[in-house]
């Protein structure tokens, strides 16, 4: 086969997984929205945000990411085509799930929903950034802040801007629990277990033409 035939089969395989893992990613936030036992933290956000305003969840996710990405103008980052793919879809999807989703009645049902909402994500997140077309536009703010300012760690700030993002939404009524503290917990790991599988090999570099 080829080298370009390659290359096509491998750029087919990075945009299914890139759309397929942000259509996962919006379902998966609709299951947690569903179990009522907490969000992660731009999800607490996006959901206070949402009964503050009377806007759908998805449409909330679409607009708080357009601020967002301009955030990363002055931080110098660049947008893949991946970070404005996951701008939209993520947002339709999401909405898209929690019109069709049946309302979790019982608690055994809102502990599914919460289990199967995090598991997904952890895969979802390991697909779209596994495509090697560019971060979600949250994601890319709190690596832009750190390569702005190298003596800031990750962890700090990412964890200040979580922790601004959910004071935020608990104070507009977004829902903060249990399920809250299980996908901190458990995301970093799922992605870390996920990632390696999804992740699409770069292409092999041509070696240059000897010169006699």
């Amino acid at each position: 086969m080829t080298l370009t035939g390659n290359g096509d089969r491998r750029l087919t395989r990075r945009l299914a997984q890139l759309f397929t893992g942000l259509v996962l990613y919006g379902v998966s936030m609709a299951f947690m929205v569903e179990s009522g036992l907490g969000l992660n933290p731009w999800d607490v956000f996006h959901q206070g945000l949402s009964r503050a305003t009377g806007l759908s969840f998805g449409w909330v996710v679409i607009l708080v990411g357009v601020p967002v990405l301009l955030l990363w103008i002055p931080l110098r980052q660049r947008p893949g085509f991946g970070t404005v793919a996951n701008l939209f879809v993520v947002g339709f999807a999401v909405d898209a799930a929690l019109a069709v989703l049946p309302a979790g009645h019982g608690l055994p049902a809102r502990i599914g929903y919460l289990v199967g909402g995090i598991l997904l994500n952890g895969l979802a997140t390991g697909l779209y950034i596994g495509s090697r077309f560019g971060p979600g536009p949250r994601d890319g703010l709190m690596t832009g802040v750190v390569g702005r300012f190298p003596r800031l760690s990750i962890r700090l700030v990412r964890t200040s801007i979580e922790l601004l993002v959910l004071g935020a939404g608990f104070l507009m009524g977004g829902t903060v629990g249990v399920g809250t503290i299980a996908y901190a917990l458990a995301i970093g790991p799922l992605v870390h277990l996920f990632l390696p599988w999804c992740t699409v090999a770069a292409p092999p570099q041509r070696m240059p033409a000897s010169v006699d």
